[in-house]
């Protein structure tokens, strides 16, 4: 791994840094819930089943997406561990959820007794998620709608380490450019040129493991993604 970051160019301080890798959550065995173990893009669900279970993410990483008729993706979000996805305001899921990595899933059934649980942590829990999730939801509105395919790219790539809690400046991005181009309202093609300018920039550097992605100026990330 030391090779690898050297190879890029990397300062030694830096490349002794082991790379961000995805966390597991350090949660307890529920008392309502049950464990389901998904492969890498095994589907979860999909839009328009009956959404009588709701999902935490235990370890691993999740997408939920929606097709559009023409077979258009659009990922509205990544779930990491500690999320907790698929509780609808209706009776079907309106989007599908897919396995973007192998996954351990904490699966509640929708019910008054899963939600609330004998201390109300989960109930908790759930209010957190989804405040954290409308939070994002509203920030990737603002990107979509403004800003442009680098400083989407930054405002990912920034974005995503502070989810994962990265403390050095490697980050594994377990999801595909395509993955990132359909999050982001892109075509992979706009992605990979925008990956490139970044990198040109020294703003960021590429590995030989294209999934890793080094911040080499997060200062300057973190500016294109205000």
């Amino acid at each position: 791994m030391q090779t690898a970051l050297a190879a890029v160019g990397l300062p030694p301080a830096l490349a002794t840094i082991p790379p961000c890798r995805t966390p597991s959550s350090p949660v307890a065995e529920a008392r309502s819930g049950f464990r389901r173990t998904v492969s890498a893009e095994e589907e979860i669900f999909t839009e328009g089943d009956r959404a009588g279970t709701f999902y935490k993410v235990v370890s691993g990483v999740v997408r939920t997406c929606r097709l559009l008729s023409d077979g258009r993706r659009q990922i509205d979000a990544f779930h990491l561990p500690g999320d907790i996805f698929g509780l609808e305001a209706g009776a079907e899921h309106r989007v599908n959820a897919e396995a973007v990595t192998a996954a351990k899933l904490e699966v509640y059934r929708r019910e008054p007794r899963a939600l609330a649980g004998d201390d109300g942590t989960l109930a908790r829990e759930i209010v957190a998620s989804m405040m954290k999730g409308l939070e994002r939801a509203q920030d990737h509105m603002m990107l979509l709608g403004r800003k442009s395919a680098r400083e989407r790219i930054a405002t990912f790539l920034v974005t995503f380490s502070r989810r994962m809690a990265c403390a050095g400046t490697a980050v594994d991005l377990p999801m595909s450019r395509t993955d990132m181009a359909d999050h982001l309202g892109l075509t992979v093609e706009s992605v990979s040129r925008a990956v490139t300018q970044l990198e040109r920039e020294g703003l960021i550097a590429l590995p030989p493991n294209r999934r890793m992605v080094v911040l080499r100026d997060k200062l300057a990330l973190a500016q294109l993604a205000e």
